[in-house]
Parts: C-alpha cells; sequence; structure tokens
C-alpha cells in the first residue's frame, strides 16, 4: 500500500514541475541598438508562445504591438516574459514604441 502511494505522489510531483511551455514554444528576443533580433520570427496558428525579451540597450524599450495586443517595459539590461496569442494565420507588426522607427519587424503566424 505505501509503495502505491509513494508511486501515486511521485507521478503527481512530476506533473507539477512540468515546464508551462515546451523548447519550441519560447521566442527569444534581443534588443540591441533599438532593433529586434532576430528580425521578423514565425509561430503557429492557434498556440500561446511565450516570447522573452532582452534588452541590451542602456536604455528602456517598450515592446509593443497593436496588431496582436501586447504592451510591456523592458528596463534597460533586462528581460522579460510576454504571451503571445494564440493568433490566427497573418502578419503582424511589433516595435520598440521609443524608438518605432528604428525598431518595427514582424511576426508571422502560420
Amino acid at each position: 500500500m505505501n509503495r502505491v502511494a509513494v508511486g501515486f505522489s511521485l507521478v503527481l510531483l512530476g506533473a507539477c514541475v512540468t515546464p508551462a511551455f515546451a523548447s519550441d514554444d519560447v521566442v527569444n528576443l534581443t534588443l540591441k541598438d533599438h532593433k529586434f533580433s532576430p528580425d521578423g520570427v514565425t509561430i503557429p496558428a492557434g498556440k500561446k508562445v511565450k516570447f522573452v525579451v532582452k534588452n541590451l540597450d542602456a536604455t528602456p524599450a517598450e515592446f509593443e504591438s497593436d496588431d496582436f495586443k501586447a504592451e510591456k517595459v523592458v528596463p534597460a539590461g533586462k528581460s522579460v516574459e510576454i504571451l503571445v496569442g494564440p493568433l490566427k494565420a497573418g502578419t503582424y507588426e511589433f516595435h520598440d514604441e521609443y524608438h518605432e522607427a528604428q525598431s518595427k519587424t514582424h511576426l508571422t503566424v502560420r
């Protein structure tokens, strides 16, 4: 009886520590010289994806997209996580609101 309880407890513990996102559900973006790298990313339609945005600049940035309704300040030298989606297939723009002309790029959803 004790083995069953221990086994069940281990199964429950494993379920608790499972990551919320698989590695292919994470998009890593870097912001340097007010430009995103990579320039343009692709994600699957109908799926929620985590963007990890790292700001390598000495000034804050504001990740923003009017197209997919996301907005988050990224302090200088820091990283933030932003949940995106699920979205329908198409092309969506995003940028650093503080340096919009330099930073415009796109998200392709397939």
